[in-house]
């Protein structure tokens, strides 16, 4: 009886216990460990829910804009096809859609750093009036709770809770969680003990890199991970060219390939003037921020064209000759850019070494975003 007693009340004690938390995702070889708030530990059931949040059209005013139209799977979670994201109605943004690979690892989101947790910065697309256009946050609780494919879905994820301000951040930034891309060629190089999974091209453009290139500078590698970014802010003289070095002529494209130039001032009269964008100023209000703007993570950059915050670079090749020409003189650029000297040769190296830096599991993440069950495209 006493053997039987004891039996039962130990089991009553496990019973009792508190579940073990979920273990932390796996991630890919050449990025550090990932932890997710305490608040919000990783679960299937909230990353299968913040996917299909992420593909949903209806969460826009209109119904037309879903997160995954400015951040498409295929082509790399941004969108190559526009230097500046539009939004509802066709509506011009000032910036570049970044790209959501390994957006989980930033400490602050937007080029601008304004948000500091993925669970909030979903809110800002949201009700952003060029972008998803939502009058408030409760128009958007209340739809999702109306939609009746949504009816008990946040209640199973979230352990009784609906969908709410808290919830429907804390899926979508799951989801996000998992978009987690390395294992590139240069991973297995470095990180992997691959002798051979980088040319020799390739190896001498990382030697430029680090070294004569100066890229570290910015975008450092660790000596076990690397997320190719100091998370830091500068001016390199993008932004400023934008308002003071402007050609009184643009070139537009009017077909793929096909392009030509126009008057700036014809082009202003026909369109709205562009939005002023100071960059990191507009946030600490602090002179020495103007035009600065978040170092980007460069894994997988060959697939997220264009470049720069405002989309102002088309490729690879151009970038870094950007960079060789030490950026654009302005009164605030940051004294980490010089000219370089590089030659033809070692700029070609460089853009190999980048070439390298594509995820191998980036083509999985995208068809698994397309996998049925993301409905409301």
């Amino acid at each position: 009886m006493r053997r039987a007693a004891a039996a039962a009340l130990a089991a009553c004690l496990v019973a009792c216990l508190p579940a073990p938390p979920p273990a932390p995702p796996q991630v890919p070889l050449g990025l550090p460990p990932l932890a997710a708030p305490a608040d919000n530990p990783p679960g299937a059931e909230k990353a299968a829910l913040g996917r299909k949040l992420f593909f949903d059209r209806r969460l826009s005013a209109n119904g037309t804009m879903s997160c995954a139209m400015c951040h498409v799977p295929e082509q790399g979670f941004t969108s190559n096809e526009l230097a500046t994201a539009l939004g509802v109605e066709g509506r011009s943004l000032r910036r570049n859609a970044p790209t959501v690979l390994n957006a989980a690892y930033h400490p602050v989101l937007f080029h601008d750093g304004r948000e500091h947790a993925l669970e909030l910065q979903v809110w800002g697309p949201l009700l952003a009036a060029n972008e998803m256009a939502n009058p408030s946050v409760g128009h958007v609780v209340a739809r999702i709770r109306a939609l009746p494919d949504y009816a008990g879905l946040f209640e199973r994820a979230f352990g009784g809770r609906p969908a709410g301000v808290e919830t429907i951040g804390q899926a979508i930034a799951s989801y996000e969680r998992t978009l987690l891309s390395g294992g590139s060629r240069f991973d297995r190089w470095r990180y992997g003990g691959e002798a051979d999974a980088l040319d020799a091209t390739e190896q001498e453009g990382y030697r430029l890199f680090v070294g004569k290139a100066r890229c570290a500078s910015c975008h450092p590698v660790g000596e076990r991970a690397a997320l190719f970014s100091d998370f830091r802010f500068h001016n390199t003289g993008v932004g400023w060219r934008r308002v003071y070095g402007a050609s009184e002529r643009v070139r537009v494209e009017l077909a793929p390939g096909v392009f030509t130039e126009v008057e700036r001032r014809m082009l202003e009269s026909v369109f709205e003037p562009p939005i002023p964008d100071l960059g990191r100023f507009e946030i600490t209000l602090d002179p020495a921020d103007r035009w600065a703007y978040k170092t980007p993570m460069l894994r997988d950059v060959a697939l997220t064209a264009p470049y720069m915050h405002d989309g102002s670079i088309a490729t690879l090749e151009e970038v870094v000759a950007f960079y060789d020409r030490g950026g654009v003189d302005n009164p605030g650029k940051s004294p980490l850019l010089a000219p370089l000297g590089l030659t033809a040769g070692e700029k070609a190296a460089l853009v190999a070494f980048l070439r390298s830096l594509t995820g191998g599991n980036v083509a999985a993440l995208a068809k698994q975003a397309r996998e049925p069950g993301a409905s409301g495209e």
